[in-house]
């Protein structure tokens, strides 16, 4: 018998030939959703902060600051939520697990010792896990849609520092999200570097163009120190009564 024919006589979720294939596509995609949605389960995940940022920022750069402020702020946040009364791990710092902004969150809030999270994704030159995720939680995605959708499952509020494609990507996704009501529960954002934000997008043009509401610009919030961040975060957080599993943000759909 010859070796593909040993691979063909393979159960099925075993056969590595098989699981590699476009046949097998579902099943991986299938895999990046329980694979996650297990590991929180298993270490108390409730819910996230989450911390979007340019992969490309370190400390000695001109805008370096953005780094250590947010250092600072999870920090500040992940010591605010190991103080909860909670019997899980409550607004748990979450990032894309690459360097730079993403680096400088896992690692504050690492150094106040609470859990992070890492949702990393494969790419050809750059995103490679930084040592600050907590070894449990480091998680590796193929696919940008289902990393996409653990960022918004348990998040409970979002921090957007400065950043270019990626950091307007998820930033707007998020926008739209709850512009369109399809996150049902309200997640503060805020706009970290509010000089950055206001030269790299003209909030109000998009109002006077009439191609958002002007009520929309209030589905976020602009700090530029760490404390005003957390107290805009605290304020913003609905705490809600514990649960047996982790809660999610639910989706609003309309049945016919």
């Amino acid at each position: 018998m010859t070796s593909t024919d040993l691979t063909r006589n393979l159960i099925a979720y075993k056969n590595a030939e098989f699981l590699d294939s476009e046949d097998a596509r579902p099943l991986r995609i299938l895999a990046e959703y329980l694979g996650p949605m297990h590991a929180f389960g298993h270490e108390g995940i409730r819910d996230t902060i989450v911390f979007f940022g340019s992969a490309r920022l370190a400390s000695e750069d001109p805008l370096g600051h953005y780094y250590d402020a947010a250092r600072e702020l999870a920090r500040l946040v992940t010591t605010w939520s190991k103080n909860l009364p909670s019997h899980s791990h409550r607004y748990v710092v979450c990032t894309g697990g690459g360097g730079g902004i993403m680096e400088a969150a896992n690692r504050g809030a690492s150094e106040a010792g609470g859990k992070t999270i890492g949702l990393n994704i494969g790419l050809p030159h750059e995103q490679r896990p930084n040592p600050y995720i907590t070894r449990e939680l480091t998680f590796e995605f193929h696919y940008f849609f289902m990393r996409k959708l653990w960022f918004a499952y348990l998040a409970r509020a979002l921090v957007v520092f400065p950043g270019g494609f990626g950091t307007l990507d998820e930033l707007t996704e998020i926008l739209t999200l709850m512009q369109t009501r399809k996150i049902s529960r309200h997640i503060p954002v805020v706009l970290y570097g509010s000089s950055y934000w206001n030269e790299i997008i003209n909030f109000d043009a998009l109002v006077r163009h009439g191609m958002i509401d002007r009520e929309d610009l209030a589905l976020f919030q602009f700090a530029d120190d760490p404390a005003s961040a957390l107290g805009i975060l605290q304020a913003g957080i609905t705490t809600e009564l514990e649960e047996v599993t982790p809660a999610i943000a639910h989706s609003r759909t309309t049945h016919r």
